[in-house]
């Protein structure tokens, strides 16, 4: 995407790409399959706001607290949309001081600095093991359990490619955007592979209070392992801050969403790829028609009134983490028909603002990853006795 975005920027740039070096038809696929998957996520965060809320208190109900969550949404979106980078800015601060403050807290406590003065240190490793079996015993147990954390983990991929969404707006892009690219490498592996490893440490996965969580849809436990950590080594009072910074963390995520979904489908709706009736705004310039369907969508989220808030999760993480994978099949394959008409037009790409590594392998490579996981994720429902149709619909 740096490679295209930098000599070409333009703003939707991956939407835009794929019909421009591919095929329109192709581009009409992947701006809706963009649309939805953006959409999806919004139900998704919802859910998550819901049960993190309900780490305090029982008291509100379920379908009270969706309710308020998306109302708060509508305001925010169709009225108050001047706010909208305020509050994002404000809420990405305070996710990167939680992410930093969970790694310090993870090295300290390991080390012993802890209540009950548990040098636990990388205990959970070898005692249960890193490796859990799933489904079955041995080898192709263990495998299978790695199998769910790769499914797990492909849900995350999204975020290096948002860089890509500023490249219409940012001043001099060509200077610019390589710098951003590559910050999002650094920025990835210090936040997600280290706050994996934290996660791993501070907890075991066979442990009471996280499976509980998932198989009984326990409240708050289930939404951050750092505060099952600190409810066993007695630690007073950071469980409420981190559940608090995790529940503005999960709403500003959710009402990001809102932003690109309705934007993306605006986009969609001026290249006349969507109804033209979505292209209508209000005197602040907000697209309401296109905010008004997101919001239709996340409706969804009230599936959890009939379901436990678990399973409705993993519905949505299902529906994303394929949308998901489809997108970054879509820039390989695009950047692939670009690598070629490069070589065609005999254009030099040591000429280019920014010229990626390892290409076209590279690109072979996360085409080939991307495609075969997307049909990977929902497999347990062909296992024997675990057939479940909602599972196999959203998968």
């Amino acid at each position: 995407m740096a490679e295209m975005c930098t000599y070409l920027p333009i703003s939707s740039p991956f939407i835009r790409f794929a019909g421009r070096y591919v095929d329109d038809a192709f581009g009409v696929a992947a701006g809706w399959n963009f649309f939805v998957f953006e959409a999806a996520l919004v139900p998704f965060e919802i859910v998550a706001c819901n049960v993190i809320i309900h780490f305090w208190s029982d008291v509100v109900p379920a379908g009270g607290i969706i309710a308020i969550v998306i109302f708060l949404y509508a305001i925010i979106n169709l009225l108050a949309v001047k706010w909208y980078g305020e509050t994002e800015f404000w809420a990405a601060l305070g996710k990167v001081l939680l992410i930093i403050g969970l790694i310090i807290f993870t090295f300290i406590a390991m080390l012993g600095g802890n209540p009950i003065g548990d040098r636990y240190g990388f205990r959970y490793w070898k005692n249960p093991g890193s490796f859990a079996e799933l489904y079955y015993t041995g080898n192709l147990g263990r495998f299978l359990g790695f199998l769910q954390c790769l499914i797990q983990a492909s849900f995350t991929i999204a975020g290096p490619d948002y860089v890509s969404m500023a490249a219409g707006e940012a001043e001099n892009p060509r200077v610019v955007m390589p710098r951003a690219y590559n910050a999002v490498f650094y920025r990835l592996t210090a936040f997600f592979v280290l706050g994996s490893l934290c996660v791993g440490i501070n907890v075991p996965y066979d442990d009471a209070e996280l499976k509980a969580a998932f198989e009984s849809s326990k409240p708050g436990a289930a939404a951050s392992p750092y505060v099952v950590a600190m409810n066993r080594l007695k630690i007073g009072g950071l469980p409420h801050i981190v559940n608090a910074m995790v529940l503005a963390s999960a709403f500003s995520a959710g009402n990001s969403y809102v932003y690109c979904a309705s934007r993306s489908l605006f986009g969609l709706a001026l290249e006349g790829k969507a109804p033209r009736f979505f292209t209508k705004c209000n005197k602040q310039g907000v697209p309401i028609y296109c905010v008004a369907v997101v919001l239709l969508i996340a409706l969804l989220s009230f599936l959890q009134l009939s379901e436990n808030s678990a399973v409705v999760l993993q519905w949505f993480v299902s529906l994303v983490t394929a949308s998901q994978l489809i997108n970054f099949s879509v820039m390989c394959f695009t950047f692939l028909r670009f690598y070629k008409a490069c070589a065609v037009q005999g254009l030099d790409r040591n000429t280019l603002p920014y010229k990626g590594f390892l290409q076209p392998y590279a690109a072979y490579y996360g085409l080939t990853g991307t495609f075969i996981m997307t049909f990977v994720g929902g497999y347990t429902v062909f296992l024997k006795g675990h057939w479940d149709v909602p599972t196999f619909l959203f998968s």
